[in-house]
This record gives C-alpha cells, structure tokens and sequence, in this order.
C-alpha cells in the first residue's frame, strides 16, 4: 500500500497497518447505550474486523462522516457535552496483522504542521488533536507545559506528530522529502517480467502475482537529497491512499493584477514583512481578504504589531455562515475579539479600534501596478484604496496535479475541482475507497474531514477495507 501525504491521516492509518489493532476494552461502559450493546455482543473481535456500517448506525455528532463519528465517541465517548470519559478501546500489537506500506511526504511526519506559523493557537481542543492510544495532555506533560485555555499551538502539534512516529515505532514506513509526480494505473502485463520478479521478493503488498487484477497503480516522483538533488523513483502498488491535505494551493480571487508582487496568499508573507520591516506601524494599510479563521489570524497578528489593516469581505457580520458567529465566545476569547471589530468599526461607523476599517458585503475589482486596490461593495459603488501590501487569505485547495485531470473526475460533482468544503472526492462512506477507481483511497480533507479528530475514522475505515482485502477469512 501507498500513501501520498504524511499528515494526520498518514500516520494514523500507518499505525492502523503497522499491527496495532483496537479491541472493546472489556466492563468499560459507554454513554451511548445502542453502541455499548453493539460492542458486546463481539468483543473478542476487533473493531478493523466488524461491520462498521452496523457499528456507527444511528450516531450522530459534527462530522458527516458515520465512521468519523463511530471512531471519534470509541476514543473520546462523551467529549462533545465536556465530559472526560476514557476510551473504550484498548490497543494489541499483533505484527502478523500488519500489512506493508510506504508513506510519502514533503515535510517531517505532521505534513502541513510543519509549515504553520509555531506560535499560533489550534481552533480545536487540544486533546482533540492526539492520535490512538497517545493522549496529547500527557504528552504535553512530559514538555512541562500545559494547554493554553485548552488549545494548543502548532508548533506543539507538528512536535507531537513526529514524536508520535517516533514512539510507536513507525519511522520505517516513512520517507520524508519526496514529491509524487503522477499516479496513475496500468496493465500488470506492462511491467517488464524483471520489475515484477522485483517487486514480488521485496514486497507482496505491491505486487500479488494470483491476484485477477490485470491492473496496478505506478506511482512517480523524486526524493530530494541533501545536496539539493533530486532521485527519480516508480513504485507500483495495488492500493494507493490519497492524504494530502488540502492546505497546498491557496485560493485566487482571479481579479486583474492578482499576480503583482505586493499580493500574497499566505499568512507567512504578513510575517515575513514585519520582520524586514517593509510594513510597520507608519506605512500604508495591509489590505486583508477573507472571513475565514486565516483572516483572523492576519488580523489579530496585524494588531499586535500596530500595522493598519482594511479588511474586505464578501458576507453580512450577521451572516450564520460566518464561522466567528458559530465558536464559543468563552472558549475562542481572539476570534470574538476580530468579529467585534468586524462589526463595530466599518468605513462609515468609526468604532474603538484604532487601525482597522471593516468592509464588509465588499469586494476586489483590481489591483494596479501603483499599489492601489479598487473596492466595490453590494451597491455597486467602487472606491480606491491606497495599500502597502494585500494578503487574499480566503481558503485553499488541495493540488491534486499528479492525478489524471487534476482528480476532478473523482469529485462528487465531476465537472468541478476538488474541493474539501464544497466537491470532495466521493469515497465510499465505510471503506473510504473511491467509487470512481478501486484501489484509490481518499481520506482528511479530500473526503471532507476538516478535523484532525475525524480524519482518523477515515484511516479506521481504510484499515479495515484493506485489512479485509489482505485476510481472506476474517473473524
């Protein structure tokens, strides 16, 4: 099996297939009283090897996914109502279970972890964010160091992903560095006969020569090596796992002058500035695009070093869409902070925060070369605006370009992008497989699982098609 992408998902599913396998951990009850009946009438039978549609009927929570939900109230049974229930599963290491992978990644196990700002504070929980059978807080412990009004940072995070693989012993699996340039299938009888007797000493989970399948996934990229060189590789697997994520591809406005080099799509470029101190406190405002949590971040980071901002964005304040009017007020003290500002210090109603202007129900029309940046709101009346830099910070997509045309024909609307939040991949709802090509797994936000919480029921329902796949006669 092959993974592309070392985040999350990546990890959790390596666990799953390194031999680590949950069972119902016997006399521990859970809240939930249909799930508890359910898991005692087989307990000697592990989760990976039961009916998981059966086991997650009738779950309800925030994912849509079912077994999202299923392996997310086994782990953390009542955590939704601010209980702190123990698992109810206890974790067997039984190697002979495990199925050989390869998990391939950019960055150091964590993925895009590693590439967000260390200082900056996770929107969830911060126990919502371990992986099986590793709880955070204890991690954390180890550190010294606690949770900061319960959430932690990133750079915590990326830390505990790679200590994670470390930990569990997973380090084999993984090969960091690497780029994947092309997936995609051939015919068996296209690889020469010495590739095959190859593949069949090295590894049977890449190739099964009694295997029907006429077909096989090649997998292409390069390593980049430590002079700066890149070594060009194939791999040709019967399963491939797509798990890259989707923070890769930032989101363009598509408005003229969008290219300009004083526009950027990432947070790091407002970091960056500051250090050089090419903006500061004197200097034109940063114009900030976006109502997303990345806007917030920009804001609320713009704030503390006393750079004026104009932030522009489509939606009403009020708009229940907002994501600001659906978090807690006492669990996300920042972001109330900007959706305060938002709302009381608009162009035409100057409010108590000093260097900030609201516009909202806006939008960009244009950059121009001079640095000014017309603005149009809902009336249709446009307005120049003289800036320093603009950040356009208002999602991002996955980059899917080593598949065939860009993985659109594997989106649930196929004459669209791939999109997490509205055209993921349609993957079959308790394997995770896609219904357009066997073989080719989509799991975290490629399948539309935003949370790192629920990304692991993706890699559990995985796990077990695959294990089901490699055990002819299971329990």
């Amino acid at each position: 099996v092959f993974f592309s992408g070392n985040g999350p998902s990546g990890i959790c599913l390596s666990y799953l297939l390194s031999g680590y396998t949950p069972y119902f951990k016997r006399h521990s009850l859970h809240p939930h009283p249909i799930l508890q009946r359910k898991l005692e009438e087989a307990p000697e039978v592990s989760v990976l090897d039961q009916d998981l549609e059966y086991l997650s009927e009738g779950l309800e929570g925030r994912s849509h996914n079912p077994v999202a939900l299923l392996f997310d109230t086994l782990q953390r049974p009542d955590t939704d109502f601010g209980g702190i229930a123990e698992s109810v599963l206890s974790w067997c290491h039984e190697p002979d279970r495990a199925i050989p992978h390869l998990v391939l990644g950019r960055n150091a196990p964590g993925g895009a972890w590693h590439s967000i700002e260390g200082s900056m504070v996770t929107l969830s929980k911060g126990e919502w964010m371990g992986l099986p059978d590793l709880p955070f807080k204890e991690w954390l412990k180890q550190k010294r160091r606690g949770l900061r009004n319960n959430r932690a940072t990133a750079e915590d995070i990326a830390q505990y992903y790679q200590h994670y693989v470390v930990k569990k012993g997973l380090q084999k699996n993984f090969r960091c560095g690497t780029v994947v340039t092309s997936v995609r299938k051939v015919s068996a009888e296209s690889i020469s006969n010495h590739t095959q007797k190859d593949l069949q000493e090295n590894s049977d989970s890449l190739w099964d020569s009694n295997k029907k399948s006429t077909e096989v996934f090649q997998v292409d990229g390069f390593f980049k090596t430590v002079e700066g060189d890149k070594e060009f590789f194939s791999i040709y697997a019967e399963n491939v796992v797509l798990a890259t994520g989707t923070y890769d591809n930032p989101t363009w406005l598509g408005v003229k002058g969008e290219n300009l080099s004083y526009v950027h799509h990432q947070l790091s470029a407002l970091e960056e500035a500051v250090k050089n101190n090419s903006v500061g406190i004197m200097s034109d405002p940063v114009l900030i695009v976006g109502a997303g949590l990345t806007a917030a971040d920009a804001i609320l980071f713009a704030h503390h070093c006393n750079i004026p901002v104009i932030h522009v964005f489509r939606r009403r304040v009020t708009d229940p869409g907002l994501i600001f009017n659906q978090l807690p007020k006492m669990m996300y003290p920042e972001y109330h902070k900007v959706h305060q500002m938002m709302k009381e210090q608009t162009a035409a109603c100057a409010g108590p925060y000093e260097c900030y202007i609201s516009l909202p129900e806006h939008h960009v029309l244009s950059f121009g070369k001079d640095k000014k940046c017309i603005l149009q709101d809902k009336n249709g009346c446009q307005k120049a605006y003289k800036i320093s830099m603009a950040l356009v910070l208002t999602g991002s997509n996955p980059n899917l370009s080593f598949l065939p045309n860009n993985g659109i024909d594997l989106a649930i609307d196929s004459d669209q992008p791939v999109s997490s939040k509205r055209n993921p991949i349609d993957v079959d709802p308790f394997t995770y497989e896609c219904t357009q090509e066997k073989g080719l797994y989509a799991l975290g936000p490629l399948a539309g699982d935003n949370f790192v919480r629920f990304v692991q029921g993706g890699a559990l329902a995985a796990a077990s098609s695959l294990v089901k796949k490699a055990n002819k006669n299971p329990p």
